[in-house]
């Protein structure tokens, strides 16, 4: 089966509707825009938020709320993840875990940040010697 430009199916292609070309287009005299107001004018737009002078709902809804700029950003670890990675072979369980260990992993973003860990639902055999900021109460009895 070979194809050329030739034999390709002609494309219907609706041309654009040109307004204000007289009545019988459909689209003659007032184009479309009804009868005079200020949405017939040119160069008109309506404003972001206008909702025709009554009162907008942003200024209708409370100004609550602020960004603390003080909040510890917290990076939460679970031991289930770390046991995964040491069955993958990607962490040592013989040797400490401590934050750089975990970022390399890929387990944390930036181990500057304050590090938690929590305790997954998977079942923990053996002690693990982990290294961080907070630990929740379940993993801190796995954790050496």
């Amino acid at each position: 089966m070979s194809f050329s430009l030739t034999s390709l199916p002609k494309i219907k292609r609706n041309s654009r509707i040109r307004v204000g070309r007289g009545i019988g287009s459909g689209k003659g005299k007032t184009s479309g825009r009804g009868v005079k107001g200020q949405k017939a004018r040119t160069g008109h737009h309506s404003v972001k938020g206008f909702e025709g002078g009554q009162t907008p709902v942003y200024m209708r809804l409370p100004k609550k709320g602020f960004t603390n700029v003080l909040r510890k950003e917290i990076e939460v670890v679970n031991i289930a993840d770390i046991l995964q990675l040491i069955e993958n072979k990607k962490l040592d369980a013989s040797a400490d875990i401590n934050k750089e260990k975990l970022q390399t992993a890929g387990l944390i973003k930036n181990q500057k940040s304050k590090v938690k860990l929590i305790m997954g639902k998977k079942e923990v055999s053996a002690k693990l010697k982990i290294v961080v900021d907070a630990y929740s109460k379940k993993a801190k009895a796995f954790s050496v």
